[in-house]
């Protein structure tokens, strides 16, 4: 078991997540109509995608009730770090500050963002 919750979820399965985090827990009908319209996907298409998710170890499924209900196997932010190290081993040869670099090049950042991020930078520096 342990090894299917270290699985990598791809780019459908992270939507897919993203989805079910966001209701804490849901059915597949309701993971369907969340993306629906930003996504297209079939009702069948999310079900098939959901089983797989759960043989990975992605997803919990309470088949006591009708609909079924899934859940998150692993928090959104142990997830996260999960994916964030492997990109960064993978494409920054584990340097977070060139990764932290690209990634505030790519996209701009909001006001509120740019805050946290400087305050995180003082408690490293203060921590070193």
């Amino acid at each position: 078991m342990a090894a299917k919750a270290r699985a990598k979820p791809t780019d459908t399965e992270c939507t897919i997540l993203n989805a079910v985090w966001n209701r804490g827990k849901t059915t597949v009908r309701t993971v369907f109509e969340d993306l629906q319209e930003s996504h297209d996907m079939g009702y069948t298409t999310v079900l098939k995608f959901m089983q797989i998710m759960t043989k990975k170890g992605l997803l919990v499924r309470d088949t006591s009730v009708r609909p079924q209900i899934y859940r998150a196997a692993e928090p959104k932010q142990k997830t996260q770090k999960t994916l964030m190290t492997d990109l960064l081993d993978r494409a920054f040869s584990g340097s977070p500050g060139t990764l932290a670099l690209q990634a505030l090049a790519t996209r701009k950042s909001t006001p509120e963002e740019l805050k946290e991020i400087r305050i995180l930078l003082d408690k490293l520096e203060k921590g070193s």
